[in-house]
């Protein structure tokens, strides 16, 4: 069976967590599409050219530890605005979707670019000061330093760049579901998430 869930939305909106809920929930293979990116901007970071990077990707690069810091994540942000990079990386994930035995992808193009004829399409978003506050819980829960002030910065000049790049700008597809996790619990979220799924499979 060929199903895809594509799953879009800003960053610290829940996104991940509902992605990989489902893939277990209905036995579906996962992928986090911002790892590409983010493996990108730690190459890039490590000085090389970021379009070569993104060409040369090898799945080994997707299992680097530093791959989830703050600098690594501005740098993933910064290299997915460009177009080069952003094409270099659209076979691998459409190949992903498109597997046999179904694929959930989260990202912040996939259901408006890569994956436009997705059986399942969800945005997932929540206000800035709730995001920051979560990333922020998440970051001081990891031991790094940082303050809220910083990260409400980094994610409001996150959404600016994803929101406003010429090529594939993050919005919510006109088909898509958008779940609003703001007041909205991890596991109200995943089952709001589950019912669209289990809704779209019925129809199958």
């Amino acid at each position: 069976m060929i199903f895809t869930i594509a799953i879009d939305g800003p960053a610290a909106a829940g996104k991940g967590t509902i992605s990989r809920r489902l893939a277990e929930r209905f036995g579906f293979a996962h992928l986090d599409t911002g790892l590409l990116y983010r493996a990108v901007g730690a190459l890039e970071l490590q000085g090389q050219d970021a379009v070569a990077a993104a060409n040369a990707l090898d799945p080994s690069d997707l299992e680097r530890e530093d791959l989830r810091t703050p600098e690594v994540a501005q740098a993933a942000s910064r290299v997915a605005a460009i177009g080069a990079v952003r094409q270099a990386l659209v076979d691998f994930q459409r190949d992903f979707a498109r597997r046999e035995g179904g694929a959930v992808l989260d990202g912040r193009d996939i259901g408006t670019v890569i994956c436009p004829e997705a059986e399942v399409k969800l945005f997932v978003t929540a206000s800035a000061e709730v995001r920051a506050e979560r990333r922020f819980k998440e970051l001081s829960e990891k031991g790094i330093d940082t303050d809220y002030p910083s990260v409400l910065a980094d994610v409001a000049a996150r959404d600016r760049r994803d929101t406003e790049r010429a090529d594939a700008p993050m919005r919510a597809a006109e088909d898509a579901v958008v779940l609003d996790t703001s007041e909205m619990d991890i596991e109200t979220a995943v089952a709001r998430a589950e019912k669209e799924v289990s809704a779209a499979l019925d129809k199958r």
